[in-house]
This record gives C-alpha cells, sequence and structure tokens, in this order.
C-alpha cells in the first residue's frame, strides 16, 4: 500500500492519479486533514490524527510520497487533503517512520518560482540530513525539473530563434518550459515501484534527470536504469519550431 501526504495541489494530485492508475499498489491512500468521501477504486483515506505524535499501530503502508506544492483554491476538496510544511518534514518522515513506512519519496514542487515566500524559504532550509538519518530502507528527494547546460550546442540559427521568441514571450524554448505535473507524477511513480530490489540508501534525483524522464517515452525504464546504476543516454532536447 501506498500513502500521498500533500494531495491537495495540481502535483499531490496528479502523483495520487498516477498512484492509482499505474503504480501496481493493492491500494492507496490520501492523507486528509477533513471529511473527504473517496469516489475512486482503489484510494482511501488517512486522517491526520493517524500521524500525531504518541504510540500508534503501524499502518501497514510500504511507500509513502510527500509532495510539496503551492495549494489550489478551486473547490472544498482541495481543502479536505493535508497540506504538509516544509519546516514539518523532520517530524512528518519521523512518524511515518515509527508506523511501518519503508520507503519515502520527496516531491519537491516544480515552479518553485510560483510558490509563496514563505514555503520558498521553508524548501530552503529542509533538513535532508535529519531525515536520512531515520534510515528509511530507501529515501528519494526528487528535485525541481531543470534542463542540463548542455542544451547550449543547438545551432546558432535555432539560438537566434529562440532568442527571440523569449523577447516576444509568444512562447518558451522546450527546455525552458515548465515539466508538466503529470509527467513528473508519473517518473515519482515509475521510482516508486522500481525501488523493490534495489540497493538501499538516501539518493537524490538531480534536477536535471526529472527534466530528462519527460523527454522520453519510457520514463519506467529510465527510472529502473537510473536506480540500476546503468549509464544514461544523453538528454536529447527537442528544437523549437517556429
Amino acid at each position: 500500500r501506498a500513502l500521498v501526504v500533500g494531495a491537495g495541489g495540481q502535483l499531490g494530485s496528479a502523483v495520487l492519479e498516477q498512484a492509482l492508475a499505474r503504480g501496481g499498489f493493492q491500494q492507496v491512500l490520501a492523507l486528509t486533514a477533513g471529511t473527504l468521501a473517496p469516489a475512486m477504486s482503489g484510494l482511501a483515506v488517512l486522517p491526520e490524527a493517524a500521524l500525531a505524535e504518541g504510540d500508534a499501530p503501524p499502518l501497514a503502508v510500504d511507500t509513502a510520497f510527500v509532495v510539496y506544492d503551492r495549494a489550489r483554491h478551486a473547490n472544498g476538496r482541495e481543502a479536505a487533503f493535508h497540506r504538509p510544511l516544509p519546516e514539518h518534514l523532520p517530524a512528518l518522515a519521523r512518524a511515518l517512520h515509527q508506523r511501518g513506512v519503508r520507503r519515502l519519496l520527496v516531491v519537491l514542487p516544480q515552479a518553485s518560482v510560483l510558490l509563496p515566500q514563505a514555503l520558498k524559504a521553508g524548501l530552503a532550509s529542509l533538513d535532508e540530513a535529519a531525515v536520512a538519518a531515520l534510515d528509511f530502507e530507501h529515501l528519494l528527494f526528487l528535485r525541481p525539473a531543470q534542463a542540463p547546460a548542455a542544451v547550449a550546442g543547438q545551432s546558432l540559427p535555432q539560438r537566434v530563434a529562440d532568442a527571440l521568441l523569449r523577447q516576444l514571450h509568444w512562447m518558451l524554448p522546450q527546455p525552458q518550459q515548465p515539466v508538466r505535473a503529470a509527467s513528473v507524477a508519473g517518473f515519482a511513480v515509475a521510482l516508486a515501484r522500481a525501488l523493490p530490489g534495489t540497493p538501499g540508501g538516501t539518493r537524490i534525483v538531480p534536477a536535471e534527470l526529472v527534466w530528462q524522464s519527460a523527454q522520453v517515452a519510457d520514463a519506467d525504464a529510465l527510472a529502473a536504469a537510473w536506480l540500476g546504476g546503468t549509464p544514461l543516454p544523453p538528454p536529447r532536447v527537442r528544437r523549437q519550431r517556429m
């Protein structure tokens, strides 16, 4: 079973949907701060009181996703999900570890420039070392996607065209376009699915790899290759068309 903490934002809801659709989990739970009646097959809710400090029975959950994203206020359903705060990550991770979670994936927001200042400050001070010291079987931090610097090898006409488009704000070149939440969520779930059977430990999923996962047709193969230490193909940047 899997647990999604922070399923209310765009990225969190995408992780929840991907875990339900293709995660291979028997059941997916969402941590809630209010009343929510699950309407999707395989989805269950877990009240946030279940992670309160103190002795508590195991959750029978193998994998947990903690997703940070800016809040959406489209409807009351979003407010029903628990929204994790960056400064609470060590305590949250400790509660999950005490309740039997063996694999933890921390998914950082992809459009951090749009986040409230308080949340940006909190992300800058995430105590990753304190979480790593909890000795999860697997611990992954997914960085915000960023195109590799190697994309500068484009031809001169292409660079001129990209610069013109940036100046006129018509569109952004492919490397600068934000990665869709569904792509990041799919890669996070692919990593979680590939973790069993791989060497344990703490891993930082680099920003370039998260970006590359949105450019390939098979994110599952990329996740398995990276976790297995297989050399990855060089990233390919799709050229911008005028």
